[in-house]
């Protein structure tokens, strides 16, 4: 998937050039909102910290803490998720869907199933709180969730099975892996993997395993989905579509526009110049990277 992203690395960086950039963009009265856009959207993450420090050592200020105070509403929502590092950004996305009345378990089901199990086991280090994520009333451990696939895939949907059954198979749990799982489940049961899962389950965890089965099939695929969902009809979800686009634009961007395209009668460019406005547009359409009408 290396390279697939829409934002890369920017040749000829200089992280105290781009800090005086930013400082001169919020200094004094107004704020050059266009300045700061161009210029974010056009790092990758990992320079995005570097300019976080070099501004800290030039100016005394945090930069994070700057741009809060100087724009406001969606893009400063968007502007703020791109200067978060992507694991902690996964982590405060948890946390955020948790806290308060109720959980947003949609979040929870979309970074469950879409990161690897390397980034899986980051966030639950990175979390605290041991090996569970909260579903409202639920503890749902994580390595659970893919047992409980593997079970599926395996045939055996009861529980009881030995436990090293569980770790052979997760501890190959690729998506080309599962995809293959999946097949050869097809082949002995008749019955597609969905099906399955749809039939013996209900509620959040039917969510996750129906996720992660679509993850496997394709991680573009069910982002592509996801903005669509966020953005047909009336109103917009915003915060899926900054969370999405934040994640996904160094990562798969371009695969996810291509499936886009591909499942939809239009192409994400156009579904997001059409559902935004003003500089959060422009910052989304530079992170989208072109149209593929």
């Amino acid at each position: 998937m290396a390279g697939r992203g829409t934002v890369k690395p920017h040749s000829g960086f200089n992280a105290n050039n781009d800090a005086e950039v930013l400082y001169k963009a919020m200094k004094g009265l107004g704020t050059d909102e266009a300045a700061i856009l161009q210029l974010l959207t056009a790092r990758s993450n990992a320079q995005r910290q570097e300019i976080k420090a070099a501004y800290k050592t030039l100016h005394g200020k945090d930069l994070v803490d700057n741009l809060k105070s100087e724009l406001g509403g969606k893009f400063e929502s968007l502007i703020v998720a791109l200067m978060i590092p992507p694991i902690m950004y996964d982590v405060k996305c948890l946390r955020d869907a948790i806290k308060g009345a109720g959980t947003d378990e949609k979040v929870l089901v979309e970074i469950l199933a879409s990161r690897s199990p390397n980034e899986v086991s980051q966030i639950k280090s990175l979390y605290k709180r041991g090996n569970c994520v909260c579903f409202g009333c639920v503890i749902l451990d994580f390595d659970f969730v893919f047992s409980f696939l593997a079970l599926f895939a395996a045939g055996e949907q009861k529980f009881g099975t030995d436990e090293g059954q569980f770790i052979t198979i997760l501890g190959n749990r690729s998506n080309a892996h599962l995809r293959k799982v999946f097949e050869e489940y097809r082949k002995l049961s008749g019955y597609e993997i969905e099906e399955s899962i749809q039939r013996e389950t209900s509620g959040t965890l039917q969510e996750v395993l129906l996720a992660v089965v679509k993850c496997a099939r394709s991680v573009p695929g069910y982002f592509a989905d996801s903005l669509y969902s966020a953005m047909k009809g009336a109103g917009t979800d915003d915060k899926t579509l900054i969370r999405i686009m934040a994640s996904r634009s160094e990562v798969d961007m371009l695969d996810i526009r291509a499936e886009f395209r591909k499942r939809f009668a239009t192409s994400l460019h156009k579904m997001i110049q059409g559902d935004t406005s003003g500089d959060y547009r422009k910052a989304l359409l530079l992170l989208c990277g072109g149209d593929d009408a």
